[in-house]
């Protein structure tokens, strides 16, 4: 296994035994799921899927710790780490210059779409603006495997779609380590996720892309402890030595979305230091994962959602402190998602949402992050923009700054505000819409002039599940206060179900899996333990349409 599939003509031992497919197979599958990937796929199960499970039981046991009274803090094993000097690796040339990222699905044309948007980096995304069906996740390998021959094109009846002469550089972010791909499994039982979309994507096409310095570039998801980085660092050391790749090509960026983890951001930086470039703020995970880590705590309680801003409490701290450590050992400390999408025939909030997107980045990049996020092409312009007039270099890794102090009191100091029936509604519609959309094979879903992904269904039904679970206030729209509780919920639940079924119609509103999503959220947003993530109840039934 020292080559991509089409140059290996030796037959498989015989005493190995295949990662075995059992989804539905259709045209140009073979050209992934090779029996020398798939002999790849189950070595990389067998090696490290063990530990894997070990790791998301220690999540557990540290979830009851935090039930019980235990508050996130810096590990005292690992002082020695954060007192000490070191850098993580130089970074690749391709790397250098992120200050405005795209990110999207793994579909064929928001691929080329994004790859031609003007930004300078593109996330193809596995994770939570893909949904897992196993045509979209292995088509999606389809299209990542082309772009690495310089073959990634589309012709439709309508337009034809190519790559332009100046592309972004592509990094992939696989699925988390909690979830399983069960089209795929390996002695009986489904693989992980995350090595089935890392295995193939580097068994494929990482010796093709380190050739030319294009990758192979990662973004990990969903990481909770300085384990599961170091986990990801022993796959990419095997990886490189199967695949005849020099040790240290594989880059990665962590993208901060967890709360124990955010406490531990020098600690991922040090034990992927020869494979990462860099931090994100993953702001929209972070601020589901600060409710369900802190979920048995009242005086957590968070107001609605669109009074959670990055410009104040524990997501200011969260952001500065995560700019200082990157900064501190010479790492890309990346800005969140501006999630606006232009608003057609309306000129006032055209210029609305833009404007907000401006003053996001500004806020950025005066901060001292080195690039940005955003969802949709046409903000490209705006976010380069600021940047470019913030950030004349590459970076600002090496200018220096005051930092404030933050302390671990800030990282958790919760936002003020109020709870109101309007924003319990909100929760509860746009959860349900992008259920349906994600059960019908749609990972990004425009929703009120936002490009929403699996992160807003999770902040949706956990900011209910809170409200009900500590007895919110809330302030209804007649002007009086009322406790939050399962009659309530109940009765707004089903008059926003009322509405949607009523917008589309009885027969749209099943044939959309509207019914199975106000299922999945209502069960998951009133059960008595606030379940990890839906998605994963939620993909039981993903194809059984």
């Amino acid at each position: 296994m020292n080559a991509p599939a089409e140059n290996m003509n030796q037959p498989i031992p015989r005493h190995r035994v295949l990662a075995k497919v059992t989804g539905k197979t259709a045209e140009r599958y073979d050209e992934v799921l090779t029996p020398d990937a798939l002999l790849f796929l189950a070595e990389l199960e067998r090696r490290f899927g063990p530990q894997r499970r070990i790791l998301l039981e220690n999540r557990k046991l540290q979830q009851e710790r935090f039930d019980d009274g235990e508050l996130p803090t810096q590990p005292l094993e690992t002082q020695h780490v954060r007192n000490s000097v070191w850098e993580v690796a130089p970074c690749p040339a391709a790397l250098q210059d992120r200050r405005v990222e795209i990110t999207g699905p793994v579909d064929r044309k928001m691929m080329i779409n994004a790859l031609n948007s003007g930004a300078k980096m593109f996330m193809c995304d596995f994770e939570d603006a893909s949904s897992p069906t196993f045509a979209n996740m292995i088509e999606g390998q389809i299209n990542m495997r082309d772009y690495a021959r310089g073959e990634l094109a589309l012709e439709t009846q309508k337009k034809s779609y190519a790559l332009g002469a100046e592309t972004a550089t592509m990094l992939v972010r696989p699925r988390g380590w909690h979830l399983e791909e069960k089209n795929i499994t390996v002695d009986g039982q489904p693989m992980s996720a995350s090595l089935v979309d890392f295995g193939l994507h580097i068994f494929h096409n990482g010796k093709l892309l380190a050739a030319d310095e294009r990758g192979p570039f990662y973004y990990l998801p969903k990481i909770e402890a300085y384990q599961e980085a170091r986990l990801w660092n022993d796959v990419f050391n095997f990886s490189q030595a199967v695949l005849d790749i020099p040790n240290g090509t594989i880059k990665s960026t962590v993208l901060i979305e967890t709360l124990p983890a955010a406490f531990q951001m020098e600690e991922i930086l040090y034990v992927l230091r020869n494979h990462i470039t860099g931090l994100n703020c993953g702001r929209w995970d972070y601020i589901f994962s600060y409710i369900k880590t802190l979920r048995n705590h009242k005086q957590f309680l968070l107001p609605d959602r669109a009074q959670v801003g990055m410009d104040r409490d524990f997501l200011s701290a969260y952001a500065s402190r995560l700019v200082e450590v990157c900064h501190k050992r010479r790492a890309h400390a990346m800005g969140g998602m501006a999630a606006q999408i232009p608003v057609k025939g309306d000129e006032a909030a055209n210029a609305a949402a833009f404007e907000k997107v401006r003053n996001d980045k500004l806020r950025e990049a005066r901060l001292g992050h080195d690039g940005t996020w955003v969802a949709h092409p046409a903000l490209v312009p705006a976010a380069m923009e600021v940047f470019d007039a913030e950030m004349p270099s590459k970076h600002q890794i090496h200018k220096k700054r005051q930092s404030p102090r933050i302390t671990d009191e800030d990282m958790l100091a919760p936002h003020s505000g109020t709870v109101t029936e309007a924003g319990v509604r909100t929760n509860i519609e746009v959860g349900i819409r992008y259920i349906a959309a994600w059960l019908c094979g749609r990972g990004a879903v425009p929703i009120h002039n936002l490009m929403e992904d699996a992160a807003t269904a999770e902040i949706s039904r956990s900011q209910i599940w809170q409200w009900l679970a500590h007895g919110a206030t809330v302030q209804m729209e007649g002007g009086f206060t009322e406790t939050l509780t399962q009659r309530l919920y109940e009765r707004l639940f089903t008059e926003e179900l009322k509405a949607l079924t009523s917008e589309y119609g009885p027969d749209a509103f099943a044939e959309g899996r509207f019914p199975e999503a106000a299922q999945i959220f209502t069960e998951t947003a009133t059960a008595q333990v606030l379940p990890d993530f839906l998605t994963i109840p939620a993909y039981d039934i993903l194809e059984t349409n």
